[in-house]
């Protein structure tokens, strides 16, 4: 039997085979130059479209597309600078407004940001550039502060502001004081529109709408149903200890009020005016403590005790008065806690102050004229008595106050742009001269005086003083260690004799005071002026002129001088005047005047 060698039997590779191998080759070649070319056209399309907006991009009719970030934004400002004044209407009535007033602006940044503006490898983003794009709303910030003042403007140029609800005490009675619409401008539909107006160039059509009181008809009938009627319904008694003090309505109701609190009336208390109000009903049958002072007594400066009375603390009262109003008659009644109080200046505070002799008197005159006595008398009324403590400033406008007939005063002459006028206070310009010269001589520091504009020949020359009220004040200060004590007294004048006001001061003599005039020097001559109108005066005039006064001071019982003051004065021309329709046939006798 034969026998075949496997070795004598050669293996091949079908010719099939050797065809796939090669054609596999060719696919892969064939995607790795297709996936090539594609990395290469990404590579170019991410290299092209960088950090640009997409290509159609428009921001409020502003073309930004296919731009760089800076160029967008730059297109944006470019396109917005133009917009900066906003079409505003109000009611049809045009209204000036820019976009600054309206706190309006564009966030450039953000808008182009928004746009997508943005370098990424991301299929999405290079596709948006591509293909992307189209109109967008830009992106507005709105400062609330600066759009609520100016439409708060609007609402007072155009609008009508509701008057609130309200309930008033007046005389023991409460009044209801109902609410009324008023119209403004509605808040969020004026922003919405100013921003559209803003954005898209166009004109921003606001109209006013109903604006209600926040207080309403139903809450100001509740305030009287719950506090205001029972408030006034009848009287309220305190009692300190074994003192009642009773309280009518018609007395305490001024203190009363009501205020807006979360959309409702709620009770309001002027503590101020109900502690005035029992301190002074109180004072009457308690007593309030009284300060020591200084006095004449008998032509001698005598100190005039202190007195310890009762007192109270106000927050006692003022803390339950709204409660207690509204309590139901039998109950309306609360017990206070009176205290002993002691005198806040004291006995002997006004023993150390030394007011012991007369350092300084001075005394003027002045022609007959009824108003210059009653002003002068009434501005020595009020300045007696004075006391200065060390330190203290006199100031004779606070201590006469304002010239006016309820303060006792009446018209009389003074001086205005150099000629003579009507007004009330007339004179009282005598009592700064006289206690000018009383504080001059008794060595305390001058603080403020004015010589009157031109001389008056009654006045001690150079060393005189006026006053206006809220304009010109006398004005000193007690510099010395002592207190001081001021007196004023007004013999009236009569038409056969001349008035005299006599001012001294009181203390412990602290300074020798002696005084030096000079010549008068700078003459000038007067004018003649024809005046119209029915207040002119008319006036005989005289000149001007220049004059210096020394004070020289030396401590009480030394001849060593101390120090030197030097006052001057320049006096102008006292002008003629003559008035066109003559007024009166005499001139105001030289009269200083307030």
């Amino acid at each position: 039997m034969a026998r075949v060698s496997s070795q004598t039997q050669p293996k091949t590779k079908p010719p099939r085979d050797r065809d796939e191998s090669s054609g596999g080759r060719v696919v892969l070649l064939t995607v790795l130059g297709l996936a090539f070319l594609v990395g290469l056209l990404w590579v170019a399309a991410y290299a092209f479209a960088g950090e640009k907006v997409p290509r159609g991009t428009s921001v409020a009719g502003i073309d930004i597309g296919g731009k760089s970030q800076d160029d967008a934004v730059q297109a944006l400002q470019d396109g917005f600078a133009d917009r900066d004044a906003i079409d505003v209407t109000v009611d049809g009535e045009n209204v000036p407004m820019t976009a600054e007033a309206a706190g309006l602006s564009v966030d450039y940044r953000a808008t182009v940001d928004e746009a997508g503006a943005e370098r990424s490898w991301s299929p999405g983003r290079l596709w948006d550039y591509y293909t992307g794009g189209g109109e967008l709303d830009p992106v507005v910030s709105v400062d609330e502060d600066t759009l609520s003042a100016t439409l708060d403007r609007i609402d007072e140029e155009h609008g009508t502001p509701a008057k609130e609800g309200d309930v008033r005490f007046v005389d023991g009675a409460a009044r209801p004081v109902f609410g009324q619409d008023g119209e403004e401008v509605d808040r969020d539909l004026a922003e919405r529109a100013l921003q559209s107006a803003y954005v898209d160039d166009g004109t921003a059509e606001l109209e006013l709408v109903t604006a209600e009181p926040e207080i309403s008809r139903d809450d100001v009938q509740d305030a009287l149903n719950e506090f205001a009627n029972p408030a006034v319904s009848g009287p309220v008694t305190l009692v300190f200890d074994r003192t009642r003090v009773k309280l009518r309505p018609a007395d305490y109701s001024a203190a009363l009020g009501m205020k807006a609190e979360d959309g409702a009336l709620a009770p309001d208390l002027d503590e101020t005016k109900l502690t005035a109000l029992v301190r002074s009903r109180f004072a009457r049958t308690e007593g309030a403590p009284v300060d020591a002072t200084v006095r004449l007594v008998n032509g001698k400066p005598a100190v005039v005790p202190s007195k310890p009375g009762v007192d109270y603390d106000p927050k006692d009262i003022s803390s339950a008065f709204l409660a207690l109003v509204v309590k139901a008659p039998g109950e309306r009644q609360m017990n206070v806690k009176a205290t002993v109080k002691d005198a806040g200046f004291t006995t002997r505070d006004a023993r150390a102050l030394k007011i012991t002799e007369q350092v300084s008197t001075f005394t003027t005159y002045y022609p007959y004229a009824e108003y210059r006595n009653t002003n002068i008398g009434r501005a020595a009324e009020l300045v007696n008595g004075t006391v200065l403590k060390p330190g203290d400033t006199f100031s004779l406008n606070d201590a006469v106050g304002e010239r006016t007939a309820e303060n006792g005063f009446t018209k009389g002459f003074i001086i205005s742009n150099g000629v003579f006028k009507e007004d009330f206070g007339g004179g009282v310009s005598q009592m700064a001269t006289t206690t000018f010269n009383a504080m001059f001589f008794a060595g305390l520091k001058d603080v403020e005086h004015k010589p009157h504009s031109f001389y008056i020949d009654r006045y001690p020359v150079g060393r005189e003083a006026t006053v206006a009220w809220g304009a010109v004040d006398l004005r000193f200060t007690n510099d010395t260690p002592y207190g001081v004590l001021i007196t004023a007294k007004v013999t009236p004048s009569t038409p056969s004799s001349q008035g005299v006001v006599t001012v001294s001061m009181y203390s412990t003599k602290y300074w020798d005071i002696t005084t030096r005039t000079g010549n008068r020097y700078n003459f000038t001559q007067e004018k003649t002026r024809h005046l119209s109108g029915p207040e002119c005066e008319p006036n005989d005039g005289y000149g001007g002129f220049d004059i210096n006064v020394w004070r020289y001071f030396r401590k009480h019982g030394s001849s060593a001088l101390e120090r030197t003051e030097k006052l001057h004065t320049t006096y102008i021309p006292s002008d003629t005047v003559i008035c066109d329709s003559e007024k009166r046939t005499t001139p105001p006798s030289q009269d200083a005047g307030d």
